[in-house]
C-alpha cells in the first residue's frame, strides 16, 4: 500500500471491513453494470428490440471492470457514467448499442446510491441492536447496585448502575427507531429520464404509459423496492439524505453521551472502559489508564454530528429539477457518514461489552454522601420522636458544615456521630446509621430497570441469542 498519498482515517483506522467493502468502487460500479443489465431485460421483456445473447453478455460481465479504460476515457470525456459505459461497452460489445437506453446518469448513480444507503442502514440498525444487547446484560447484572446519582455533576439522591445504563438504552433505541422510520422512507428512483418526466420512454413505448410504469416496477421489484418515489426531477429527493445523515447523526449524539458519562466516572474511578494487559496509556506517564476509547467515540461522534449539516445544506440548495452543486459534497459525506457511524456503534458496543465496575469504590462515594443526603429522611424521623422541626433543620445545617469542612481536610465523614451529639437531635449515633443503608435511597430503580429490559426485547434484533439470557 502506497504511503505517500493521503488516506482517510475511516478507512486506515475505524470503519469496520463490512462497511468498508460496502463502499467501495467495485460494489458501486458492480451495483450500476446490475442496474443497467436489470434496465435491458425489463426493456427487452416489455418489448424493445434488445436480444437474450445482449441481456446474457451485460449480466457476464458484472464483476470485471477495467477500471484502466474507465479512467483513461473520464479523463479524455470528463464524465464518469459515461466513461463507465464506455468500458461495460467494451467487456459486452454486442450489447454496447443498446446499453443505458433511454436512462441518464442518475438511474445508475442515485439508484446504487439508495441500494447502498439501504443496507448500510440496515448494518448500523444491527450494530445499535448489538450494543442494546450489551447494555441490556450490564443493566440486568448491576439492576440493584447503589451508586452515587449527580445533578450539574455534584452528588445527588442515589441512583443504580443499571439504572443509568437504561439512560444510555433509551437513546439507542430513539436511534433505532430513527433509523426504522428513515428506512420506510427509502423509495427507488426508477428510469425517470432527464427531468423526471419520463418522455425518452413515452418514445421508446410509443407512448404506451403502463410499459413504463411496468418496467419500474420490475427494475425496483429486483433490487428489492416495493413502490418508486411518487414524483421527481432528474434525482430523487435530496431531502431523503438529509434524513440519513441526521439519522446518523443521532446515533453520535446517543453515544457521545453515553462515553462522557463513562469518562467521568471513570475519573472518579467508579466505571473503567475495558484496558488491555499490553495496552499503554501515555508515552510519558507510564501509569496511566486513560479512557482512549470513549474519547475515541467523542472525537469521531462530533465529526458525525456536524457532518448533518452537509446534507441539509444540499437539499436546501438544489434547483429546479437538477443541479451538479450536490455531487461532489455527497460523495464524501454520505459514505463517510456511514463510516465515521460503523466506527462509533463498533467503539460503543467494545466499551459497554467490557466495562469494569469498581464496587468499592462506588461503596466509599455513597458512604461519604449518603449521610448528607439522607438527613430529610432524619429530619423527619426525628420530629416524629417529637422534636422540633427548626431546631432540628438548624442542627443538621450547622453540623453538615462541620462534617464538610473536616471532610475537606481529608478527615472520614463524621456527620452520624456529630448530629447524635446535638441535644435537639433523638436519634442515637447507631441509629442514624442504620437508615443509611443505600437500597432505602433508591426508589423503584430495580423495578424501572426490569420493566425497561422487557419492553425493549424486540429492539434486540441480530442479538437475539443474547437477548434470552438477559438478567431480568
Amino acid at each position: 500500500m502506497s504511503k505517500d498519498r493521503y488516506e482517510s482515517p475511516l478507512s486506515s483506522r475505524y470503519a469496520s471491513e463490512e462497511m468498508l467493502r460496502l463502499f467501495s468502487p467495485d460494489t458501486r460500479y458492480q451495483t450500476w453494470r446490475r442496474l443497467w443489465a436489470a434496465l435491458a431485460r425489463a426493456e427487452k421483456e416489455l418489448g424493445l428490440p434488445i436480444t437474450e445473447e445482449q441481456i446474457a453478455e451485460l449480466e457476464a460481465h458484472i464483476t470485471d471492470i477495467d477500471y484502466d479504460i474507465v479512467a483513461a476515457r473520464e479523463k479524455e470525456v470528463r464524465h464518469d457514467v459515461m466513461a463507465h459505459i464506455y468500458a461495460y461497452g467494451k467487456a459486452a460489445p454486442s450489447a454496447a448499442g443498446i446499453l443505458h437506453l433511454g436512462a441518464t446518469s442518475c438511474y445508475v448513480t442515485d439508484n446504487a446510491d439508495l441500494i447502498l444507503y439501504r443496507e448500510a442502514l440496515q448494518r448500523i440498525r444491527a450494530e445499535l441492536s448489538a450494543v442494546l444487547a450489551a447494555l441490556a446484560g450490564f443493566a440486568g447484572r448491576y439492576k440493584a447496585l447503589p451508586t452515587l446519582g449527580y445533578t450539574h455533576y455534584q452528588p445527588a439522591q442515589p441512583v443504580t448502575v443499571g439504572k443509568r445504563a437504561t439512560l444510555w438504552m433509551q437513546d439507542v433505541v430513539s436511534d433505532i427507531d430513527e433509523i426504522d422510520f428513515v428506512l420506510k422512507r427509502i423509495r427507488f428512483l426508477g428510469c425517470r429520464g432527464t427531468t423526471g418526466t419520463e418522455a425518452s420512454f413515452l418514445e421508446l413505448f410509443g407512448g404506451d404509459e403502463e410499459k413504463i410504469d411496468e418496467m419500474n416496477r420490475r427494475i425496483a421489484a429486483e433490487f428489492g423496492f416495493d413502490a418508486c418515489f411518487d414524483v421527481c426531477g432528474q434525482t430523487y429527493p435530496r431531502k431523503l439524505d438529509s434524513g440519513i445523515l441526521h439519522a446518523l447523526a443521532s446515533v453520535g449524539e446517543t453515544f457521545y453521551r453515553m462515553a462522557s458519562d463513562i469518562r467521568l466516572l471513570q475519573h472518579d474511578r467508579q466505571l473503567e472502559e475495558p484496558f488491555e494487559e499490553s495496552q499503554i496509556g501515555s508515552s510519558a506517564m507510564p501509569y496511566k489508564r486513560n479512557p482512549m476509547r470513549c474519547e475515541r467515540i467523542c472525537s469521531l461522534s462530533r465529526y458525525l454530528m456536524a457532518n448533518a449539516a452537509n446534507a441539509s445544506a444540499t437539499a436546501a440548495s438544489q434547483w429546479l429539477e437538477r443541479t451538479l452543486d450536490d455531487s461532489a459534497n455527497r460523495r464524501i459525506s454520505l459514505p463517510e457518514g456511514f463510516l465515521c457511524a460503523d466506527a462509533v456503534a463498533r467503539l460503543a458496543e467494545n466499551v459497554v461489552s467490557g466495562l469494569v465496575v469498581n464496587e468499592k469504590i462506588i461503596q466509599k462515594s455513597l458512604d461519604d454522601y449518603l449521610p448528607f443526603l439522607a438527613t430529610e429522611n432524619l429530619m423527619m424521623e426525628n420530629v416524629k420522636r417529637g422534636g422540633d422541626r427548626q431546631k432540628t433543620h438548624e442542627a443538621i445545617r450547622r453540623c453538615s458544615m462541620e462534617a464538610t469542612a473536616k471532610m475537606k481536610n481529608g478527615e472520614p465523614c463524621r456527620l452520624p456521630e456529630l448530629l447524635a451529639g446535638e441535644s435537639a437531635f433523638r436519634l442515637t449515633e447507631e441509629e442514624i446509621k442504620q437508615t443509611l443503608a443505600p437500597g432505602r435511597y433508591v426508589g423503584r430503580c430495580e423495578r424501572q430497570v426490569t420493566a425497561f429490559l422487557e419492553k425493549i426485547r424486540p429492539y434486540l434484533g441480530d442479538a437475539g441469542e443474547i437477548r434470552d439470557q438477559i438478567e431480568l
